[in-house]
């Protein structure tokens, strides 16, 4: 663990798409001494983790609006080829009635997402577990996602966390409008790792903090090869999908975050799986 892990996997050839791996926020007291080095700096935490890590999953946007000048500043710690996914305002997903969510939409990117630049990766909808699949009504805030702002292709994938959506419909629903979902290895979330997008996102919250790595090594290389095999447009044949139809075969991009509930060793186990696909 000496060495400083490679950046995003970039494939030489067109043959397969770039592997991002991180970690969710950056700002974790428990971190300090064991991820981050003993004396260092709560402001150079960021630009600490980023030489580390590939991509990291900003939560705060979730919880209420950031400024402008915070996203630039993030933008500016982070070196080139780093990527930042960012999570959707609960404003718009927890809701009874998806249709209405358009404002809180709106507002989120009125609030300076863009300043991120190239630094911008997925904006992940996470989505309450209580809601429940109604094709009409999450057909309706699909429709309110905009595809580009300001020139800018975007990127959005949605988490769901209620077993009624693992089901063929919202599977076609998804790829119609080329919107991935997220795989959640998770304890009670449902597993779906159907493809329906251009790229695919993993959170993976299984992991250990009694175990230095975060996950056993066994488990480590059967992530990492599930997530090259994503880059490379195949599909792992180990993980549950809501539809028996696979994709069509395609180079794509892979977001993998190391998330769970201590959350201690989730920096460990995602330099971990950056070495494994490096």
């Amino acid at each position: 663990m000496s060495k400083a892990p490679k950046k995003a996997s970039k494939s030489a050839s067109r043959d397969s798409g770039n592997i991002y791996i991180g970690v969710g926020g950056w700002t974790f007291a428990p971190w300090r001494g064991v991820f981050y080095p003993e004396k260092l700096t709560q402001a150079k935490e960021l630009e600490y983790a980023a030489s580390k890590l590939t991509s990291i999953e900003i939560n705060g946007t979730y919880y209420g609006s950031q400024k402008p000048e915070s996203f630039r500043k993030w933008a500016r710690e982070v070196p080139d080829g780093f990527v930042f996914s960012v999570k959707g305002p609960r404003f718009a997903t927890n809701r009874r009635v998806l249709a209405e969510a358009g404002d809180s939409i709106k507002r989120f990117y009125d609030s300076g997402v863009l300043e991120l630049g190239d630094r911008l990766g997925p904006v992940l909808w996470q989505f309450a577990p209580t809601k429940k699949f109604d094709e009409a009504d999450f057909g309706k805030f699909l429709e309110l996602l905009p595809r580009k702002l300001e020139g800018r292709t975007l990127r959005h994938v949605v988490e769901v966390r209620h077993d009624s959506f693992c089901a063929p419909d919202f599977i076609a629903l998804l790829r119609k409008f080329e919107t991935p979902v997220v795989f959640a290895e998770h304890g009670k979330y449902p597993a779906i790792a159907d493809v329906t997008g251009d790229f695919v996102y993993a959170r993976l919250q299984k992991g250990n903090d009694d175990i230095k790595t975060c996950y056993p090594p066994k488990e480590l290389d059967a992530w990492a090869r599930r997530l090259q095999l994503w880059a490379a447009g195949d599909e792992p044949d180990d993980l549950p999908r809501a539809d028996a139809a696979k994709s069509k075969k395609a180079p794509r991009d892979v977001f993998a975050y190391v998330i769970h509930e201590g959350k201690v060793r989730a920096p460990a186990g995602a330099m971990e799986l950056i070495e494994r696909v490096s």
